[in-house]
């Protein structure tokens, strides 16, 4: 594929860069403005213009950019510093390409454009306590009574539900039949009644995971995407989107932010740089980084086909996360007894380093864990033998647990 741009392309590019160097938000117009304010003020910015979800149609408050557009933008807004935008991913990136793909007409207009404006966010209720990283095991039920469905149970490590106003939601709605089968979807008001939502403390420091417990929730038949039983299905859209959306990762301390410190602190009366051990995991992170790079080129060359890019985009994030959170050890490790010190004014690089080591662990769980995703690259990229599922089959009530022995 020839990645230069096309007339056309270079065209939106410079329009982006150069809507982007003139729009920007000054510190004076984010002082006094927390991370959620400040990204909303940004995020309705991008919208008025034109520039917020720009793959999505112009009616939903898209711009009907295509996908190697969207890519173009990317680049040219990484070459800024903007507020962060990431309490809006779970919402744009996965909640609204489900909702377009299985809401009624009359729902994408009225909640598309509230979550491509930031007027909205949404998050999404999938992962349960005794699920694992198996979703379709979830125990969260909804029973029908009329026109309303009543919603019992527990979901956990909802990222942003504290702030969030709508979330889409799979639940158990047929525990006698297979489990992938008797599942349903459906979208919610997180103010609802019976919704308490409880944050949980990382080690980070910051509370972004919640548990969300559901006490007769009651949500209309009409917020139902796809039909009773159809749930897996819906949830499949949703899950291909989040790929995309998580990808490996990103932000936090990358390959040149390690390399540099490298280079500037010493080891043994000498520059680090200049010891072999370090050189070695520098390679060998380096390689990593060129193989994830032109493993996102074969995706923008499915793109530029008109092809939606397949299961091999989990290998991003099965490799860029753990590499991620060693490099950040290894930071910690040159810095030798000031990588024990965490403070934006006292540590080196404002505590990148420190930060995106004890935010990676989540990054490794989030989307998939590691296992997951190996799973999926061995069994839909190399076509290997699924593993042995006992439940394959079996009525959802009847599967064994712990409970039952």
């Amino acid at each position: 594929m020839d990645f230069n741009d096309t007339p056309e392309e270079s065209v939106f590019r410079k329009a982006a860069h150069d809507w982007l160097a003139e729009n920007i938000p000054t510190e004076q117009a984010l002082t006094g403005l927390d991370e959620i304010a400040s990204a909303k003020l940004w995020q309705k910015r991008l919208y008025d213009s034109g520039w917020a979800c720009i793959d999505w149609p112009k009616e939903f408050g898209g711009r009907n950019a295509s996908s190697l557009e969207k890519v173009i933008w990317g680049q040219e807004q990484a070459k800024f510093q903007t507020p962060e935008l990431g309490i809006f991913l779970i919402g744009q990136g996965m909640c609204g390409p489900t909702m377009m793909a299985w809401a009624t007409e009359e729902q994408k207009k009225h909640y598309l454009p509230k979550m491509a404006s930031g007027e909205e966010v949404w998050c999404q209720l999938f992962s349960e306590p005794a699920g694992g990283s198996d979703l379709a095991a979830l125990r969260t039920k909804a029973e029908k009574d009329g026109d309303e469905w009543v919603i019992n149970g527990q979901k956990i490590w909802t990222s942003g539900a504290h702030y969030s106003d709508y979330a889409i939601i799979v639940v158990r709605t047929d525990p006698n039949v297979p489990k992938h089968q008797g599942l349903s979807f459906f979208f919610l008001d997180m103010k609802s009644p019976g919704i308490d939502v409880k944050p949980i403390k990382q080690i980070s420091g910051r509370s972004h995971f919640n548990e969300v417990y559901f006490t007769d929730v009651r949500v209309s038949d009409a917020q139902r995407l796809g039909t009773v039983g159809q749930g897996w299905q819906v949830a499949l859209s949703t899950l291909m989107n989040e790929r995309a959306a998580i990808g490996s990762g990103g932000g936090g301390a990358g390959f040149d932010s390690v390399f540099a410190l490298a280079q500037k602190v010493n080891m043994n009366d000498r520059p680090a740089i200049e010891d072999s051990g370090v050189r070695r995991k520098l390679a060998d992170w380096y390689v990593q980084e060129a193989g994830l790079k032109y493993t996102g080129y074969r995706t923008l060359s499915a793109l530029s086909r008109g092809d939606i890019p397949g299961p091999e985009n989990s290998i991003g994030k099965l490799v860029g996360a753990p590499k991620q959170q060693d490099m950040a050890s290894f930071a910690i490790d040159l810095l030798d007894n000031s990588g024990v010190i965490w403070d934006e004014e006292m540590s080196e690089a404002a505590g990148l380093f420190q930060s995106t080591y004890m935010n990676s662990p989540g990054g490794r769980i989030a989307g998939g864990s590691d296992e997951i995703m190996a799973n999926i690259i061995a069994e839909r990229v190399l076509g290997l033998p699924q593993d042995v599922r006992v439940d394959k089959g079996i009525p959802f009530n009847e599967v064994p647990t712990s409970a039952s022995k």
